[in-house]
């Protein structure tokens, strides 16, 4: 999948050795994606970063009032977007506590290179089948909640007004595992794949 920043955002630190470069990834017009569900769409907001991440959704097997299920216990996943014929990460996506609402645990992604993070809650979801897939988690859009320059002020992330969490592959909680009292505590790491794209 070919990844673009719509624009320079922030000074990106040097990677390698290679001096610090002033724009990441080449530059293109992008505008969202009209074959999305409208509800998907943010309205009057530009996507600026497109990656491509790979990783788990974790679930924790739990007593409930009804017996036993799987209940997500966050993300672990790692962006990547496609650099001069290379696949480099930007970022890495978990759940961490929100400062802006309290330590409320959010959806966070972090840049890789200047350290910047946004949280993010869901506002709309599409678990429709049809569109989605069978098998795969919904397709999400998230708005900020929270976020935090970069150490040196880096904005990558920072920035991001919405997330759009879409074409995923994978990632549902197991439908075994999880059916005995000595089950309780037990995790499931199930594999995922998603593009994250990121707006301002």
């Amino acid at each position: 999948m070919v990844t673009r920043v719509a624009r320079c955002t922030s000074r990106w630190v040097a990677f390698l050795g290679v001096a610090a470069l002033a724009c990441a990834v080449p530059a293109s017009a992008a505008p969202a994606d009209a074959t999305l569900p409208a509800t998907l769409v943010p309205e009057g907001a530009t996507p600026y970063l497109r990656t491509h991440a790979l990783g788990t959704q974790n679930y924790v097997c739990v007593a409930t009032g009804a017996g036993l299920a799987w209940r997500f216990a966050g993300p672990q996943a790692t962006l990547f977007v496609s650099l001069f014929g290379f696949e480099q990460q930007v970022a890495t996506h978990f759940l961490s506590p929100n400062p802006d609402e309290a330590g409320v645990a959010r959806a966070t992604w972090q840049a890789s290179f200047d350290s910047s993070r946004v949280w993010a809650r869901a506002t709309q979801t599409v678990d429709d089948p049809a569109v989605i897939g069978a098998g795969n988690i919904p397709w999400l859009l998230l708005q900020r909640a929270g976020s935090r320059r970069g150490p040196a002020g880096g904005s990558l992330l920072s920035q991001a007004t919405w997330v759009q969490r879409i074409r995923t592959v994978g990632g549902v909680a197991p439908a075994t595992g999880c059916s005995q009292s000595t089950d309780v505590g037990a995790l499931a790491l199930v594999p995922y794949s998603t593009d994250y794209v990121f707006f301002h």
